[in-house]
């Protein structure tokens, strides 16, 4: 399925990078994090090979950025620049994705250090890849 403004290497481009980012960030947040929803380095570390994790993330992340792409794409003819881009992101950030982590957080009992280290993230994500699709365009 193709909508206006759509571009595979955008689409590609804005998966791997925000992938990048979401390792870097919580590289950098891992003992918070883990603090957070309860577990340990040798939790983590006998949870097994994350490579499956890490390829359902990848795709996850396609997914995520085909579907922003789409959204972007609907702003029209000329209008998929780098600013509508974050622009875009930033929308679907407070309408799809902090809505959501707040509710089921909230549902959870879990530390708001939690949300705010998760939403954080997907906030990093969908600016990265509003840019990116945004930046490379059609």
């Amino acid at each position: 399925m193709q909508f206006a403004g759509m571009n595979a290497w955008a689409i590609a481009a804005a998966a791997a990078v925000s992938f990048v980012f979401g390792a870097i960030w919580y590289g950098t947040l891992a003992k918070p994090w883990m603090a957070a929803v309860g577990k340990t380095e040798a939790d983590i570390k006998s949870a097994g090979s994350p490579i499956p994790l890490y390829a359902m993330t990848l795709a996850a992340l396609v997914i995520m950025a085909w579907v922003l792409a789409g959204m972007i794409g609907h702003l029209g003819p000329g209008q998929v620049t780098l600013r509508n881009g974050i622009i875009s992101g930033a929308f679907a950030w407070v309408g799809f994705v902090a809505t959501t982590l707040v509710v089921n957080h909230g549902f959870q009992g879990a530390p708001r250090k939690l949300t705010l280290i998760d939403g954080g993230h997907w906030l990093g994500v969908l600016l990265i890849q509003g840019a990116v699709i945004g930046a490379i365009g059609v």
